[in-house]
């Protein structure tokens, strides 16, 4: 601000901003004020003129959370997933000032089943999509859509993050990327035996079961009959809930009562899995647990 002259009394006010990012800790600020001519020329008494003050600017030393989902669920190592999975990847960040904005923040990397050394996944790729913090919530968002049907096999996803303030993802204590997971792709669609879980069970039990392939069923039913063979529930796939590529426990809770709501007697009772995609009939996948099935009928036991 340029003025002529200040009369007693008088005073101005002025604002500026300037980032602090790079002035972590103790830092000192000062002010200067000199009256203005054609030169800058000091009055003869400045000391005056001058003032400070000492402040402190937080340094950020928190890791930014890293958070991947593989079709919505958040996998375990050596988990099987589908041959055409969408891998969503967030980064969030407490720090609202420095935007998670740059793809630079973000390394990955995919190893192929039979290799020794990773892939590096290229951000100009069609199979990946960048969503840049843009809030005060700062978080940004990956969706990486790769197309594994070409091969089976092990697979290993790592990837590396860090803010803005180069604090990377976790906490530092699982070597040189921030996560890694191994991931198994079977591109055959199959399907095991489903069992009920809890068996017995007196107030609820689900459905567990393992799927293969990229895509999910069609048509999913669970027909559960008396000993005699009468039918007294069917199950279908719109009251299963959402299913996906790999292992599978329902959100449905099925409570032990037939198509009226009324609740089936203690006993045993069979059932019956019918599936398809398209309307082509899924492979059986064979596991330990299949002499518990007799000619594709599983049993379930009610206990009042």
């Amino acid at each position: 601000m340029k003025r002529d002259s200040l009369l007693v009394g008088q005073y101005l006010v002025d604002s500026f901003s300037v980032s602090t990012a790079n002035f972590p800790g103790l830092n000192s600020f000062f002010v200067e004020a000199n009256p203005y001519t054609p030169i800058w020329q000091l009055e003869q008494f400045h000391f005056n003129n001058i003032g400070s003050r000492n402040m402190v600017v937080s340094e950020d030393k928190l890791n930014p959370l890293l958070d991947v989902t593989f079709d919505g669920i958040h996998i375990m190592n050596g988990d099987i997933v589908s041959g055409k999975p969408f891998i969503n990847i967030q980064l969030k960040d407490e720090n609202t000032f420095r935007l998670l904005d740059d793809t630079a923040d973000f390394l990955m990397f995919l190893r192929y089943p039979g290799s020794s050394t990773a892939t590096k996944i290229n951000f100009g790729s069609s199979e990946v999509a960048f969503y840049p913090a843009t809030t005060p919530a700062n978080y940004a968002k990956i969706e990486f859509r790769p197309d594994l049907t070409a091969q089976d096999g092990i697979y290993e996803l790592l990837l590396q993050a860090v803010d803005k303030s180069g604090n990377e993802s976790g906490y530092g204590d699982s070597g040189v990327y921030d996560y890694k997971i191994k991931f198994e792709v079977i591109n055959q669609s199959t399907i095991t035996h489903i069992f009920n879980y809890p068996n017995p069970f007196s107030t609820s039990t689900q459905f567990v079961f393992t799927l293969t392939g990229s895509e999910i069923p069609t048509e999913f039913k669970i027909r559960i009959m008396t000993i005699s063979g009468v039918v007294v529930r069917e199950i279908t796939l719109d009251e299963l809930g959402p299913i996906h590529v790999g292992d599978n426990i329902t959100n449905y809770k099925w409570n032990g009562t037939d198509e009226y709501g009324d609740k089936l007697a203690t006993g045993v009772y069979i059932y019956q899995v019918i599936t398809n995609i398209n309307g082509e009939v899924i492979d059986h996948r064979n596991t330990s647990a299949d002499k518990y099935f007799k000619n594709n009928f599983g049993k379930l036991y009610i206990l009042r």
